[in-house]
């Protein structure tokens, strides 16, 4: 139905908006504007002359985008093309660096600039965001160039670089542009700006992040690399892989000034420390900073409202973490976001797979709360706000990529039956203490510093997540209840404490729910199952919140989630992650089932859906823990569920030596630049320097001046009724009466940025083709138990193909072909009917083993010299030592020694066998009663024995005649110094 709509849409008269009662209507013709001739001020001519036709700012909230019947790609191309060829040897289906506007430097006179203009206004055309900018530079003045999703409609903003420090001069042009009419203006100004040296390229950009400024001037940052990493309903989710921080002064500028030149070095160099490449991520049409339940929510209503979508500001500002970026950039502009792009920090990961021939898309996102962030001994616990440490939200969308778009046929807009998603929740316990870090111990005391009789900044958290999740929140508190010394248990008694003292106001069916359990002492005991009491657990969160279905409700059923699991240990990295795991894995069989995949709402553990899971999981785990831990998990889901133990504690050990110094001696410069990007610090004449304040308590936790006046919250009704109330999706799904003419394009212009219908390119270069799908993952390992290990430890290794062939060669070491094959456990993949469907990938060999070089060309024949060994690689040491295996004489010799018992006669006689082994009949001789009536004791024999035997009165002192005998030498060693213990030789 959606191509249809295009195509209707393409054979349309275009429309435009009224700017008064947003109704649509024909255009009118109109005499078409001269472009301006002056030189760097036609740009504010141009648009002082807009803001007279301007539109008031009720009907920004309905603008409409409407598409034109043709798109563009990113690249530029000229003007006169209608269709345009993918770029020649392109592996990709956009560059990772954006293309330049291509400007044509011949001159052109005023009457050729003037032949053919044509100007819009923002919203005539539907033209608004700008999807790829050009930056350029002249002695006074950036030019920031925009272009839209079509790359045939541009947009101007002009940057004014001699302003006064503390102020930012934006100009915004609401004319809209065709390349042709760009072309001129740029010439335009570089015509008139050529005695100080004309109009130069600085960069190419994706985005617009905002303006900072520390004791000087403003720095404008911008996305020079992006890559797409997920696609929602027709929407593409980009991660960032490049940024430039680009001051807005003129070359020989003196600002800052002469004296602050190292404090502004110094914050430049701070900022650096927070690597925006990793784990940032944007999108230009889909709002990535709110769950699908809750977009899906708020576009209903405002259909019921009679808008076409929801406000373009609608951002949750607890993901933003741009926020501090955007203030200067929305004072300074009218259309914010129509230039510059809110990001989140957290994790995105999108898999494709095939279950029962039905193609199902995984997405799991990660956003990080911008409030209270930092490392991981620097924030612990919640301030008075009530925001908590390492608070992440993770929703996991599970589609049928049947249909692109949000939207069903009819057209019943944002009513797709084929999506679901379920949230979960991690973070801090929302209680007031901390640990010192100071110190050189690797898990420092735990302090509570302030005992709260009324739980204040647990009530703000859990009223917060009321206003976020709904009810009920179902609390999994992890620490651990019994320890020799003290540490995670004083939590869990003051947090049973605030929950249980909380829950009595609210009303029944409302209250927090709330499970402890040592899942570490659960781990380290033989006789517990924590992959099965952690399963019990998911099924009991998941029955009571539910999960998120879109539909109709009539044709198609659709529900919300009303509720959140919390999950949290001491840290919420590695046993947190575990249990989200195991959480979504249950969550994942309902939204199967609700998709009419598989009938019932389980999924085995063995499978290779549940293995894809489990490293989205790992990745998830992995990403998070760096952010907040700076390392990777410790505890993998190995770990818990007991598998592949050998090669899991070698890696956990390495990542716990990397967490510990990464703790001691790199997150206190991480947490100043966390501090001065989420705009925690700002720079004031007078104050200290963020270096060098000696704690930041008070950046992250309120000033006792600012609300010690107003009025405090009941400590009783702590809680807010109308966010208790259950949420359900609107009805309404069709468009208001006054848009009902309109196309589907109107409402969501997903198809020109999805499908780019002028471009001539292979589907293998699309993205659906490049995602994640089982194809990119390694075959997982079957251990001798028949459980399958965790593949993501095995993704790290990224061998190239030929590597170890080409290194082995080079040290001399052959590597020998394997056997056999074998049968993985991974070649199961999810079957409802107890069927075990095959796959070819699944069957793979054994992995290759080293051997060393022999003497003759037989590769059986053992090497010839044994130093050959000691030359492996790091890479085949690695792999061998994650890769183990039995050879085949192994395995003979040990199947004979447990089949021995049963070869042996039942009844033994005393009779020698027939032909007796030598070391046999010297056994027997030896224990004969002849050869033991010859044996006799010595002198020294018997005086050794009675020495040994005589022991004093007081045996635990010893005297001076006691150092003389044998039982005490090694206590006459430990006198002069040496050691107990005496450690041997291990020959190599």
């Amino acid at each position: 139905m959606s191509n249809q709509s295009s195509l209707d849409q393409a054979q349309k008269p275009q429309k435009t908006r009224s700017a008064v009662n947003g109704t649509s209507e024909y255009p009118s013709p109109s005499p078409r504007a001269s472009p301006p001739e002056n030189e760097d001020d036609k740009v504010g001519n141009e648009r002082d002359d807009v803001r007279r036709l301007k539109l008031d700012d009720s009907t920004t909230l309905a603008a409409p985008t409407q598409v034109s019947s043709q798109q563009s790609s990113i690249l530029p191309t000229p003007p006169s093309y209608d269709l345009e060829l993918e770029p020649s040897g392109s592996g990709d289906e956009e560059p990772a660096t954006a293309a330049c506007f291509e400007r044509s430097t011949s001159p052109t006179t005023a009457l050729q600039r003037n032949k053919g203009a044509e100007y819009h206004k923002v919203g005539e055309e539907g033209v608004a965001k700008m999807h790829r900018f050009s930056v350029y530079e002249t002695a006074s003045k950036f030019y920031l160039v925009g272009a839209d999703v079509s790359d045939r409609n541009f947009r101007i903003l002009k940057i004014d670089r001699t302003a006064d420090s503390e102020d930012l001069s934006v100009a915004e042009d609401e004319i809209v542009y065709t390349r042709k009419e760009m072309n001129q203006l740029l010439n335009a100004v570089d015509d008139g700006n050529k005695v100080s040296g004309g109009l130069k390229l600085r960069c190419s950009a994706w985005g617009l992040l905002g303006f900072i400024r520390f004791t000087g001037a403003y720095y404008m940052l911008v996305i020079t690399k992006r890559s797409q990493v997920a696609v929602i309903g027709g929407h593409y989710v980009y991660q960032i892989d490049g940024t430039e921080l680009i001051s807005l002064t003129t070359p020989g500028s003196s600002r800052p000034k002469a004296e602050r030149l190292p404090e502004e070095a110094r914050f430049v160099s701070t900022l650096s420390n927070l690597d925006l490449t990793r784990s940032f991520y944007f999108s230009y049409s889909y709002d990535i900073t709110r769950s699908l339940q809750l977009n899906m929510i708020q576009e209903r209503e405002a259909l019921d409202h009679g808008m076409p979508r929801r406000a373009p500001d609608y951002h949750n500002g607890m993901f933003v973490w741009n926020q501090h970026l955007l203030g200067p950039a929305s004072k300074a502009l009218r259309n914010t976001y129509d230039w510059c792009l809110p990001i989140i920090h957290g994790f995105v990961e999108q898999t494709i797979v095939s279950v029962h021939t039905r193609s199902v898309s995984i997405t799991v996102i990660a956003r990080r709360s911008r409030f209270f962030a930092g490392a991981r001994f620097l924030k612990r616990g919640a301030n008075d706000s009530g925001f908590v440490a390492n608070d992440v939200e993770t929703e996991q969308i599970v589609s049928e990529a049947m249909t692109t778009s949000f939207h069903a046929p009819g057209p019943q807009l944002y009513a797709n039956p084929t999506l679901t998603s379920y949230v979960q929740h991690r973070g801090s316990i929302p209680l007031h203490w901390t640990q010192d870090n100071s110190g050189v111990s690797p898990k420092p005391d735990i302090e509570l510093n302030l005992v709260d009789p009324f739980f204040s900044a647990a009530a703000l958290h859990f009223d917060n997540l009321f206003e976020r999740y709904g009810a009920p929140i179902y609390v999994l508190n992890l620490v651990k209840s019994r320890e020799r010394t003290p540490r995670e248990s004083i939590l869990l008694k003051e947090y049973t404490t605030a929950v249980t003292y909380l829950n009595q106001s609210l009303p029944d069916g409302k209250k927090i729910l709330y499970r402890a359990w040592d899942m570490s002492r659960a781990s380290k005991s033989q006789d517990q199952d924590v992959i099965g009491t952690l399963e019990t657990i998911a099924k009991d969160i998941v029955s009571r919140t539910a999960f998120f279905r879109n539909g109709d409700g009539l044709h198609w059923p659709s529900q919300a989630q009303n509720g959140v699991g919390r999950t949290n240990c001491i840290d919420c990295l590695d046993r947190t992650n575990a249990a989200q795991f195991v959480i979504g894995k249950c969550a994942l069989g309902h939204q199967l089932q609700a998709l009419g995949i598989i009938p019932d709402d389980s999924i085995e553990f063995d499978t290779d859906l549940v293995t894809v899971l489990s490293h989205m999981y790992h990745g998830h785990g992995d990403m998070i823990a760096v952010q907040y831990g700076g390392s990777h998990l410790v505890n993998t889901m190995a770990t818990y569920r007991k598998v592949n133990q050998w090669s899991s504690h070698s890696r956990d050990m390495v990542e716990s030596f990397k967490r510990y110094y990464n703790n001691s001696f790199l997150d206190g410069q991480r947490q100043e630049a966390y501090n001065l990007f989420l705009g925690n610090y700002t720079f004031v004449q007078g104050q200290p320097m963020l270096w060098d304040l000696a704690t930041d308590y008070y950046l992250h936790h309120a000033n006792p001046r600012a609300w010690s006046d107003r009025t405090r919250k009941s400590y009783i009704q702590w809680f807010n009724p109308v966010n208790l109330q259950e949420r359900q999706m609107p009805r309404e799904v069709h468009p208001p009466d006054e848009l009902a003419d309109k196309p589907l394009t109107f409402f969501d212009d997903y198809w020109f940025e999805y499908y780019r219908p002028h471009i001539v390119q292979s589907f293998q270069k699309l993205f659906p083709y490049k995602a994640n799908s089982l194809r990119k993952y390694p075959p997982s390992k079957e251990n001798q138990d028949g459980a399958v290990e965790t593949i993501a430890s095995q993704a790290k290794l990224n061998l190239r193909p030929g590597s170890e062939d080409k290194e082995a060669s080079k040290k001399g070491v052959t590597i020998a072909d394997p056997p056999s094959t074998v049968m993985s456990a991974d070649a199961r993949i999810l079957s409802t009917d107890g069927e075990q469907l095959l796959r070819p990938e699944a069957v793979h060999p054994i992995p290759n083993r080293v051997q060393a070089p022999s003497s003759t060309p037989n590769p059986e024949k053992g090497p010839k010299d044994k130093s050959a060994v000691t030359q492996w690689t790091l890479n085949q040491f690695v792999t061998n030592s994650l890769n183990p295996f039995v050879m085949e004489s192994e395995a003979d010799e040990y199947l004979r020694y447990i089949n021995h018992p049963s070869s042996l006669p039942s009844v033994v006689s005393a009779d020698d066998p027939p032909n007796p082994k030598p070391d046999l009949q010297v056994y027997v001789q030896s224990n004969s009663p002849d050869h033991v009536a010859q044996m006799q004791s010595t002198e020294d024999d018997i005086a050794d024995f009675t020495e040994f035997v005589d022991v004093g009165d007081d045996p635990l002192t010893v005297t001076d005649a006691d150092t003389s005998k044998k039982r005490y030498k090694a206590y006459r060693q430990w006198l002069k110094g040496k050691s107990l213990f005496k450690q041997q030789r291990v020959d190599a």
